[in-house]
């Protein structure tokens, strides 16, 4: 078995269902790549029969049944030729009488990876699949189905939220997220890969915890060679992954990309009217579903707008790698891409969309480890909603407006106002930036009319140098060791 680097809480529920002595039905989902087969495999391989069926994408029925045929026949017949089954509840029923020859002191694990690909349309695969544990695998006491998919709307709908023969019946669900910045660390570790912690944010601001996107890191590279290598060079392997990405995961991946498009030129995220009009979709419930699609697969991210009411909330695109192609690759041919070369990168160090990107991308990693900053903060145990603000001046005003990259409310009545910072260096406030900040606090506190105290908060790359000026205005501070707490 393979080390199985982080996953520490989803190896302690896979161990409870391992050492259970119920029948078990395990629906997996999280996006392309970040691992989920990966996990199934190394935690089950080798402790009891496994049986392991991945759909093909695109590949019509009766492949799928021939690809199931010969994983039948390496499991259960040593590797004899059999005859592709003629449908799927054929073929579930000589799974469903292998499997009664088990030992019962046995745990058998049937695996079936990519479900959306094995259910196509008029296959009758999920018809076949409710009769098998409903009649038969849902009364063996040593029986751990396990599905899994990439698709997460299809299958929260089709198998969480089933309405026909599955539904209720799934006893555990479990949704993969990427990499946190600690786990990232530790799989880097795990590769001989030693960069310093500022590296690595740059990395996963790039790449983000996707595992897949992090094993084709090498060692003896900086963060910026590897980055050039992976997106800039001839056949390099992400040039082309945003495409496939949301291709592999969308019917109507178009309205998909559309929308993370419009949410990748914003900072502080778009509301549902100013979606529908920089997209230009169709309003309606179609609409609604794709940016439920896209939160469920974790792309997108809700957050609430200060004292504004629900209807003004507003989304973000969270998912690093999408804005990373966004910014730098999106409109560029695959040509021109692999003719930058692999310096490229280091170039745009100093440019001023390179720095436009990182103020862009670290709010997004923040927003990801909030629980790491809350608890730097010491607010671990305490209650708090999180939020943006942002005031537009009335036209025709000669006042100043404002932003606020996170707002931190509090249940023991106080506030913060998060200054969000990616810095090459130790960040310095010079009495202009302390004058800015102040501004902004002073806005804050007269548009809200908010009477709780409020803390204005620096969250940092490499942490701040102590001055006159951050003596005065600075209450609280994280730097980015915060951010690999947990």
């Amino acid at each position: 078995m393979k080390e199985i680097i982080g996953r520490k809480q989803e190896q302690k529920q896979l161990q409870k269902i391992l050492d259970s002595k119920d029948p078990a039905f395990l629906a997996i989902y999280g996006r392309r790549r970040i691992g989920k087969t990966y996990l199934t495999k190394n935690f089950f391989k080798n402790k009891g029969l496994f049986f392991h069926l991945n759909g093909i994408q695109d590949a019509p029925l009766d492949v799928q049944l021939q690809n199931f045929a010969v994983e039948f026949s390496d499991v259960f017949l040593k590797g004899k030729t059999l005859k592709k089954p003629k449908d799927w509840f054929a073929a579930f029923q000589l799974l469903r009488k292998a499997i009664e020859d088990v030992p019962k002191d046995t745990k058998t694990i049937v695996f079936f990876d990519e479900l959306p690909w094995l259910s196509t349309p008029r296959s009758l695969f999920l018809q076949a699949l409710e009769h098998l544990w409903n009649r038969y695998l849902s009364e063996a006491s040593n029986i751990i189905l396990i599905v899994c998919g990439s698709a997460a709307s299809w299958m929260i709908e089709n198998i969480i939220n089933n309405k026909g023969g599955l539904h209720g019946r799934v006893t555990k669900e479990m949704r993969l997220l990427p990499f946190t910045l600690r786990e990232t660390e530790e799989f880097l570790h795990s590769k001989q890969i030693h960069l310093d912690r500022k590296q690595i944010i740059e990395l996963y601001m790039c790449l983000g915890g996707v595992a897949k996107y992090l094993s084709y890191l090498e060692k003896g590279k900086s963060a910026a060679q590897l980055i050039g290598e992976l997106c800039f060079t001839y056949n390099a392997p992400l040039i082309s992954e945003f495409h496939k990405l949301y291709r592999s995961l969308f019917l109507q991946y178009e309205e998909h990309e559309a929308i993370v498009k419009a949410l990748s030129k914003s900072r502080m995220g778009l509301s549902y009217q100013e979606l529908l009009k920089k997209t230009g979709l169709s309003t309606g419930g179609t609409f609604s579903k794709r940016i439920h699609e896209l939160m469920q697969s974790g792309f997108i991210a809700e957050i609430s707008s200060f004292e504004e009411s629900e209807s003004a909330r507003r989304y973000l695109l969270i998912d690093e790698y999408s804005l990373f192609y966004l910014t730098w690759n999106a409109g560029v041919s695959a040509l021109d891409l692999q003719n930058r070369g692999p310096d490229y990168w280091m170039k745009q160090r100093n440019s001023q969309a390179w720095k436009a990107w990182t103020g862009h991308a670290f709010e997004c990693l923040c927003l990801k480890h909030l629980e790491n900053i809350k608890a730097s903060l010491g607010l671990g145990a305490v209650q708090t909603k999180t939020s943006k603000w942002k005031y537009i001046p009335p036209k025709g005003s000669k006042e100043s407006g404002a932003e606020i990259d996170l707002v931190i409310e509090r249940a023991d009545q106080c506030i913060n106002l998060c200054e969000i910072k990616f810095y090459e260096d130790l960040f310095s406030i010079d009495k202009e930036y302390s004058e800015k900040l102040c501004r902004k606090k002073e806005c804050f506190e007269r548009i809200t009319k908010t009477r709780k105290p409020t803390f204005l908060t620096l969250i940092t790359t490499q942490g701040t140098k102590h001055n006159s000026y951050y003596d005065a205005i600075i209450q609280q501070e994280v730097n980015m060791d915060s951010l690999f707490l947990s």
